[in-house]
């Protein structure tokens, strides 16, 4: 009798309802080293606290005890209702803990995809924290379960801890660079041995990940915000491709990989980081407001006031209501309580949740020119809504402003985001987007201007400084999951999804 292995990848884009048009960054990570006696997971609970708009659907965190025993939890939910209870100490006791707040992929959302992922290997058990999505997965997977290997999850971060198991070389350190030279695409990730903790970052930097310290003991992090939530102090960025590793020694740096020019991630600047957070030393916040700045100079319209789409858009309106010279407004009031609105029993009673999220503010909105203001346009579900919303209040003219560039490719490197069949400037013109949003006009920002707003700019076409294929085409990395899955599809002669796993 022949059997079958299930094809352990899930569709690329998780499952939403279809007018959710959010974009979703997959993971925040965060450790803690040499914190004082038994309060390591309590410090890393305060970071994912403020990591949580990374991810909300799970969390988790391993602690290690006199650098002996491992304790983990792992739950489905926000980390406040997991990990907030004074007896954390007690459930999770030591000094070193990793932990990390997750969305689950489509058809994953399940306790045995949450992080993080812990085996016992040779040389002791060793916990994992991964923010990313792995490019070459599938391709590893196959080449895993050929050898024998046996997967709990349907996580690629679970391949990496198959590939350190396998490894010949000696040390676990040796062992962890091991595995990170044969795996491709965009990762963040902070493992905890008994006795170190150990930090990397992937070749170009797509994905973020800080160091600092808190007191005595290190701290690693997917943000700066979250250091700042822990009282630890910011001591630099994790370089690309950089792997650092803690213990009773201090930290040593590794840089294993031969040197190429740093690519991080263009969303983290417009939408995923929190606005308070420091990223590749620039202030999130001052680079939103200066997107808004030069979308006022490329789109100069009469208005009377400037609205953003709450919360993302507030910095860059703020912006181009500066340059612009036209009052800013809290035009749209959005509400913070609201749960989330699949748990409705109807579809109309789903419609009428989505409309509580955003209330129009009819005392500023009636009788005005508006310019509404939001990060960016996926589909464009959202914003037909809004739009609706602002003229059902009374608004006279609306001019709808994007202050990214029109969204044209789809993320393999850890954002959740549509097929590019469903990306709505992909498939529209300007005046046909215009039309359906229903608009007096509508503006994205330009690419120079975004990367001008970032200060590194304008973009170096012959070799970007940042990673930006959602705008531009031009993906980082080889995409060899993808690229095997579109050989695949021409040999079949019909359409076929693209699979991968988002950690």
């Amino acid at each position: 009798m022949s059997h079958h292995i299930a094809d352990p990848v899930v569709h690329r884009e998780h499952w939403r309802e279809p007018d959710d048009d959010q974009l979703r960054l997959e993971c925040g990570v965060c450790g803690v080293w040499g914190a004082p006696e038994n309060e390591a997971s309590s410090i890393v609970a305060l970071g994912l606290h403020a990591l949580q708009h990374r991810g909300q659907e799970a969390c988790g965190i391993a602690s290690v005890h006199n650098s002996e025993s491992f304790f983990t939890e792992r739950h489905m939910g926000l980390v406040g209702e997991a990990f907030g209870n004074a007896d954390l100490t007690n459930r999770l006791p030591g000094c070193a803990a990793v932990g990390h707040t997750r969305y689950s992929t489509a058809g994953g959302s399940f306790l045995r995809n949450v992080q993080p992922m812990f085996a016992d290997l040779d040389q002791g058990g060793i916990a994992i924290a991964h923010n990313g999505n792995l490019t070459n997965f599938k391709h590893i997977h196959a080449q895993l379960v050929s050898e024998g290997a046996i997967f709990q999850s349907t996580s690629d971060s679970e391949a990496i801890l198959h590939l350190i198991a396998r490894s010949r070389k000696a040390k676990i350190v040796e062992r962890f660079i091991d595995a990170l030279g044969r795996i491709e695409g965009g990762f963040a990730l902070v493992a905890q041995t008994r006795f170190k903790m150990i930090g990397a970052r992937d070749p170009l930097g797509i994905r973020p990940l800080v160091l600092g310290k808190l007191g005595e003991a290190w701290v690693l992090a997917s943000e700066t915000c979250a250091l700042d939530t822990m009282g630890a102090t910011f001591i630099r960025d994790v370089e690309h491709g950089e792997v650092v590793v803690i213990d009773e020694e201090g930290l040593t740096s590794i840089k294993p990989f031969a040197a190429q020019a740093a690519r991080p991630c263009l969303f983290e600047y417009v939408y995923f980081a929190r606005p308070d957070s420091i990223v590749n030393g620039r202030s999130v916040y001052e680079v939103r407001k200066e997107m808004g700045r030069r979308l006022a100079q490329e789109f100069q319209i009469e208005a009377d006031i400037v609205v953003p789409v709450p919360d993302s858009g507030v910095p860059a309106a703020l912006g181009y209501a500066q340059a612009a010279g036209i009052p800013f407004e809290m035009g749209i009031i959005r509400s913070h309580y609201l749960g989330r609105t699949f748990i409705q029993p109807s579809q109309a009673s789903r419609q009428k949740g989505v409309r509580m999220k955003h209330s129009p503010n009819k005392a500023v909105l009636e009788g005005k020119r508006v310019v509404l203001i939001d990060d960016s346009i996926v589909r464009g579900t959202t914003s037909l809504k809004l739009v609706r919303a602002v003229r059902a209040a009374g608004a006279t003219e609306v001019h709808l402003r994007s202050a990214s560039p029109q969204i044209l490719y789809p993320d393999f490197y850890g954002i959740d985001m549509p097929e590019r069949s469903q990306l709505m400037a992909a498939t529209h013109s300007m005046e046909e987007m215009r039309a359906i949003l229903e608009v007096d006009s509508l503006g994205f920002l330009s690419i120079d201007g975004l990367y001008e707003a970032t200060g590194a700019g304008p973009r170096d076409n012959t070799a970007p400084q940042f990673t930006d294929h959602y705008f531009t085409g031009e993906y980082p990395t080889r995409l060899l999951d993808r690229e095997a899955e579109e050989g695949g599809r021409e040999m079949r002669g019909k359409k076929v999804s693209i699979l991968t796993v988002n950690a």
